[in-house]
């Protein structure tokens, strides 16, 4: 590791402890050549994740996206933010253990859909009209049914 003052090649670490969310591993270095300490983090390097589209264009999966179209189907609703966050990463750590390089919104959207439905049922109905892109009040009533039904 290079050190960020003298540019030296080498250091010692004096110092090593998991990240508070354990993500990575802090590390604390000395340079062996001027004495200085400097921080470093080492983190698992995660294979890039792309998600179809509809149209069948591809962009690389955004956890943000995805947490943002939960928020905004939860708005003015009593849910948590952490029950929102704990949503989005429960989504991303299924498609990331699924070792698959890309996903269709399809699926994500499915997911998305079976986590609102046991969190806020008004979100769940909010995020399947945009989602499924309900053409009228019958598909609406319909989904409302099967809620229901459930």
């Amino acid at each position: 590791m290079k050190c960020p003052y003298c540019e030296y090649e080498e250091s010692k670490v004096v110092d090593s402890r998991p990240t508070d969310e354990g993500e990575a591993i802090r590390r604390r270095r000395e340079c062996l050549e001027c004495g200085k300490r400097f921080t470093t983090y080492e983190k698992v390097e995660s294979v890039p994740l792309m998600v179809v589209k509809k149209d069948g264009s591809r962009q690389m999966f955004d956890s943000q996206k995805l947490l943002n179209g939960i928020m905004r189907a939860c708005e003015k609703r009593p849910v948590p933010m952490k029950d929102m966050e704990h949503i989005a990463l429960e989504i991303e750590a299924t498609i990331q253990n699924q070792l698959q390089r890309e996903v269709s919104t399809q699926e994500i959207g499915e997911m998305v859909m079976d986590g609102l439905k046991d969190l806020d049922e008004v979100a769940y109905v909010r995020f399947a009209s945009v989602y499924r892109q309900f053409k009228d009040i019958n598909t609406f009533i319909d989904e409302v049914n099967k809620l229901l039904n459930k």
